[in-house]
């Protein structure tokens, strides 16, 4: 199987405020992607999912990732 790379965007429901992220990770398929972003987000934030919002995962290309992480990686 062939890992694809995703681009996703998203929030977090901090106590006193929305903080937005964007975060890259290589995966097989989109619901992989989903419950690494809940299962990190919640343990190094202690949030639980519903405070965690997915607003988009889209595959990327290997030249459009920005994180020195994942271009090593391919």
């Amino acid at each position: 199987m062939k890992t694809k790379i995703y681009k996703v965007k998203g929030s977090l429901m901090d106590i006193d405020k929305v903080k937005p992220f964007t975060k890259e990770l290589k995966a097989i398929k989109e619901e992989d992607i989903e419950e690494k972003i809940l299962s990190d987000f919640g343990s190094k934030h202690r949030l639980s999912r519903k405070d965690i919002k997915i607003e988009s995962i889209e595959e990327i290309s290997k030249e459009d990732v920005t994180d020195p992480i994942i271009k090593e990686l391919i």
